[in-house]
């Protein structure tokens, strides 16, 4: 037997303490550059005097735009978004706003926006108080930053980064300097004068003192920091009276804003000032927000609720329970059930020759479907039933049950792979009562089965479901079950029919080969896993699972060494998992909100409640996606189709508003738009045109499926329409 040496010994812990200690660092890293085809983007920071309480400590993203490529300021004017930083600091340390730098006018066709060009710095003061602690490991201040930015030239691109940067604690930080000293130059000077904005009619009278002696008799540009208060592009005059500027500025037909005082920037050449005018007089009334009137409200009201019951709620009973069967046989080509269908084909090799066996296995297997299904409809009635909003494959919204299922799925693979074997991890007695009765492996493999199948909705299955949760629970958890059967039945035929067995080759090495080979299909599902944890819970909780999941391999190794040898590795291995299990806790309990999720993506936006109603009250057409990270089928959908640059071009020539409504995270809002559409489940395609019901794709989602649906839209007026229409969708906020 060998028996480690205490040398040896002290080296593996050292080498522990390296892998934490790496592990540490790589998840609290990252990078300070984001690069895309039009901006390089880079946080920077700014610490001369290091970060000692009330010492001035400034963070910034600088943005550095290609040629004729701009993004915006605090007010984006005509069309566009401002910058949003997002930032996530350590206890202690507070963030400010944006120091803007002084704007200019950027005319695309006949709007006008404001914002910047070349390269410019959005710095942000930090506040740094007694409560700060730097972090043990790095001896720094871990910034971390999400920001969202609109670039545009003739067409507009949203863009986002996720940054990271490190400022130690015990030297200053001033590599920078010379960037945000030519940043504070860049900020507007406060004035020290007066300046009102006096209400005359359809416009205001503005009177600004103060200003330096040398602009007296130039003219100046305005830039007004609240939005939707004047009309940017229209003509507007100026003058000097003695050493008073003067502007008369058209108020915006659709102003919805009406401030009492009102910030504004005046520029001349490089340079900005800036003062808040006080507002005289009474704001004239203001333009409604686009929204939908009462009658159409109404009418979208009932075409949704026709729409559910084309889809679903209209069904019979009996027709609810066909389609639950037809939906669980067609879950068996779903992508999410490929993983479990590795355990299934060995269990079938295992039993080949033996046919009560394979029987008496393929029983059991269905036995564990069935009762899985039948639990999960009885977990998804009572918690609707205490007002709970929940839908089809709500487990995988939990990011701890993603990590829990990831590690299963890796024990799962190692035990394929010969790594260990499962009776190392029981007692002998448990370890031989279960090598005599295999039906309960064959039971466990069915409740697996449908875990891993829960993300996918299968065609016909989506209604039988929507229609379900709307029944009394006895109904509800007889199409449930019924799901179940029909995702049983392939294999129970399979398990009882003869010809199956005589089509496997006899046993033999090949089986050993083989069962190894269908290890990898559940390492490829452990990949899927750490993705979905990242849309959920951030790179850093995917990187700490990944961690554990190493810890746990070793530690399933360990099971087939010596005794000494198995002990101290498994200890190792114990804290190691330990460790990181706890950091990976932390992550998921600081899981991103579904909002955050739900970034925009392109033309894409956001869904939200009440949005598709506007834009079919402003007269586009919208096209929704209800997706999930975690669901494989709404994946394979946007790589095949949705993000087909032809499938793109026909729902822009068509000024179609795209809406993505994630669901990755709990969201009640989409919950309850799915059952408002006669559904409790993802992928669900949704296409609006003016007063129509809405129109229910398939799950499976086809590109002439689609451009047969948008043959009802009609094409753009013409070009030049159809290329505003597409930029005031793409910077809708």
């Amino acid at each position: 037997m060998f028996m480690p040496s205490t040398s040896l010994t002290v080296r593996l812990l050292m080498l522990l303490i390296l892998l934490w200690s790496g592990a540490a660092l790589a998840q609290s890293g990252g990078t300070s550059v984001v690069v895309t085809e039009r901006t390089r983007a880079e946080l920077l920071a700014h610490a001369p005097e290091g970060l000692d309480p009330g010492k001035p400590v400034w963070v910034g993203l600088q943005l550095a735009h290609q040629p004729e490529w701009h993004s915006y300021w605090k007010n984006s004017g005509d069309s566009g978004l401002p910058t949003k930083l997002e930032w996530k600091l350590p206890a202690g340390v507070v963030a400010g706003e944006i120091a803007w730098p002084t704007p200019s006018k950027h005319p695309i066709g006949t709007l006008i926006n404001y914002g910047y060009e070349h390269t410019v710095l959005l710095q942000v003061p930090l506040t740094i108080t007694p409560e700060f602690r730097p972090s043990r490991l790095a001896g720094a201040l871990e910034v971390r930053l999400k920001a969202h930015w609109l670039v545009c030239r003739e067409m507009c691109i949203p863009e986002e980064g996720e940054f990271s940067l490190a400022i130690p604690a015990k030297s200053s930080t001033a590599v920078h300097g010379p960037i945000f000293q030519s940043s504070f130059a860049a900020q507007p000077k406060p004035l020290t004068g007066q300046a009102t904005a006096a209400i005359d009619g359809n416009a205001l009278q503005l009177r600004v003192s103060g200003l330096p002696a040398g602009l007296r008799g130039k003219p100046l540009e305005f830039f007004p920091e609240t939005p939707e208060v004047i009309e940017t592009s229209a003509q507007w005059s100026q003058a000097w009276d003695g050493q008073v500027w003067t502007a008369q500025i058209p108020l915006s037909p659709q102003r919805s804003k009406s401030p009492d005082v009102m910030p504004i920037v005046l520029t001349q050449g490089n340079a900005g000032w800036s003062i808040d005018a006080r507002v005289q007089g009474t704001w004239p009334a203001g333009a409604a927000p686009v929204a939908v009137s009462p009658a159409l409200q109404e009418a979208l009201r009932n075409n949704v609720a026709a729409a559910a019951a084309e889809s679903g709620a209209g069904l019979t009973f009996t027709a609810a329970l066909l389609g639950a069967l037809l939906g669980g046989l067609m879950l068996n080509l779903m992508p999410c059930v490929f993983p479990v269908l590795a355990i299934k084909v060995v269990g079938f090799t295992q039993h080949g020759s033996d046919q009560q066996a394979r029987r008496l296995y393929g029983a059991a297997y269905s036995a564990g479907v069935i009762a899985s299904f039948a639990a999960l409809g009885l977990l998804v009635v009572a918690l609707r039933g205490a007002g709970e909003q929940l839908g089809w494959g709500f487990q995988l919204q939990m990011p701890g049950v993603v990590a829990a299922l990831a590690v299963l799925f890796t024990l799962i693979g190692l035990n394929l792979a010969g790594v260990f074997e499962v009776r190392q991890l029981i007692p002998t007695r448990l370890a031989s009562m279960q090598s005599s009765h295999p039906v309960l492996n064959a039971f466990l493999s069915g409740v697996l089965a449908v875990v891993v199948a829960s993300p996918c909705t299968a065609p016909f299955m989506g209604a039988a479901l929507g229609f379900a949760v709307g029944l009394p629970a006895a109904q509800a958890l007889l199409i449930f079950a019924t799901l179940g059967v029909g995702m049983a039945l392939p294999y129970l035929i399979a398990s009882g029919a003869p010809a199956v067995a005589r089509l496997l080759p006899r046993p033999g090495e090949w089986m050993v080969i083989f069962r190894k080979l269908m290890a990898y299909p559940m390492f490829a599902a452990v990949v899927w896993l750490l993705w979905v944890l990242a849309q959920q819970s951030g790179i850093d909780a995917a990187g700490a699972l990944l961690v554990v999941l190493i810890a746990t391999s070793m530690l399933a190794w360990s099971l087939g060494l010596s005794s000494r040898a198995r002990v101290i590795v498994g200890l190792i291995a114990v804290a190691w998992t330990a460790g990181f299990a706890w950091l990976l806790a932390g992550q998921i309990v600081a899981a991103r909100q579904p909002q955050a999720v739900a970034a925009n993506d392109g033309a894409w936006q956001a869904w939200e409640p009440g949005r598709v109603e506007q834009l079919l009250a402003s007269g586009r057409p919208v096209f929704v996606d209800f997706t999930a990270a975690w669901c494989v089928t709404c994946q394979y959908n946007k790589k095949t189709v949705l993000e087909k640059p032809e499938v793109l071009a026909d729902l822009a020539a068509r000024n179609v508003a795209l809406l993505r409504a994630d669901w990755t995270l709990r969201d009640p809002a989409i919950t309850a738009a799915l059952a408002a559409l006669g559904r409790s489940g993802v992928p669900l395609y949704v296409l609006y045109i003016g007063n129509a019901a809405p129109r229910i794709l398939s799950e499976i989602l086809s590109p002439s499926e689609l451009r047969e649906a948008l043959a009802a839209v009609p094409l753009a007026s013409s070009p030049t329409a159809e290329r505003l229409l597409t930029l005031r969708s793409a910077i809708a906020p």
